[in-house]
């Protein structure tokens, strides 16, 4: 299989990760019940099966929220000096997202320098929520303001909501994740962020979660003064400004609605591996070629679109 694609929802596990956060918390939040494991050749083992050229990986779900502010900066300092390692070691067939140790604003904004300027990272991972404050919380506004300056790229990945699902009894990814994004969409929406910070780059995962669904009942809340100041151009308008992934929608149900609201240059490739495992990224690269796009569609959403976004990753 030709490996052209470029997957944009690829994770790293940094070694000493798992145990600073908690196996078990990990392993709840996704079905397969634990965490997988993982080292940069696996990846690329599962990449060449599966035609994918490279990667840009990220801190899965939950982050870097452990409770204490001065771990959680050793903790993202050190991910991110591995994620750079990694860089070094493999070239182009990866990029990385930098964690940043939310929620400490000035420990965030050091570490954006550190990352971005040092270690030449390609962009910011967050979570979709820290200990249930949202991105669009006024607090967080110098961290967007700086990506923005620097005309990032910023990709959040869902977590768990407090409070979130467990009396379902089913994993926080099924359901939870895709709410949750759902919300932190609208978290920026209504704060003003997107309009404020129009030279960032949002990513959001698995198709938008609910956002492509609920889209025009979002917009009607433009029907309150207060909210539609935030959104000056109108919702659907900042909504087509976003980017979103295919990881885990690569089927009808989920793309009739993301095509829908997307333009084709505005969906990328992803897998979630290896919290998804390499069966779900071979049906995910299946999927895809059975929804009946045009090749140069497809294409732009395996591997165009993504070199948009980061150039740094053209040629071999």
């Amino acid at each position: 299989m030709t490996a052209h694609r470029i997957d944009v929802h690829h994770h790293l596990i940094p070694p000493g990760y798992v145990g600073a956060i908690g196996e078990e918390r990990i392993g709840r939040l996704i079905v397969a019940g634990k965490t997988p494991q993982w080292s940069p050749d696996q990846s690329l083992e599962a990449m060449e099966r599966n035609g994918i050229g490279k990667a840009v990986m990220s801190i899965s779900a939950p982050g870097f929220a452990c409770g204490d502010a001065a771990q959680a900066q050793v903790l993202a300092r050190a991910c991110n000096d591995y994620g750079a390692r990694i860089i070094a070691d493999h070239g182009k067939r990866f990029g990385v997202f930098a964690g940043l140790p939310m929620p400490d604003v000035d420990a965030c904004l050091k570490e954006i320098s550190y990352a971005l300027d040092e270690l030449k990272l390609d962009g910011v991972v967050m979570m979709t929520h820290i200990d249930g404050r949202y991105p669009g919380d006024p607090a967080f506004a110098p961290i967007f303001d700086e990506l923005n300056r620097r005309g990032a790229v910023v990709f959040f990945h869902p977590d768990e909501p407090v409070g979130g699902g467990e009396n379902l009894g089913i994993p926080a990814a099924t359901l939870e994740f895709p709410f949750d994004t759902t919300r932190t969409v609208v978290s920026l929406l209504f704060s003003g962020t997107f309009t404020r910070c129009r030279n960032i780059k949002f990513i959001f995962n698995h198709a938008g979660g609910t956002v492509p669904f609920l889209a025009e009942r979002i917009s009607r809340l433009e029907m309150r003064a207060d909210l539609r100041s935030k959104v000056p151009d109108g919702v659907m308008f900042e909504l087509k400004r976003l980017y979103f992934d295919t990881a885990l929608s690569a089927n009808p149900y989920s793309f009739s609605a993301l095509t829908m609201l997307l333009p084709p240059e505005q969906i990328l490739f992803g897998s979630d591996y290896p919290f998804a495992p390499e069966r779900t990224m071979a049906a995910s690269v299946e999927g895809m070629g059975k929804l009946g796009l045009a090749p140069e569609v497809l294409e732009k959403i395996e591997r165009n679109n993504a070199l948009t976004l980061f150039p740094r990753l053209a040629g071999d």
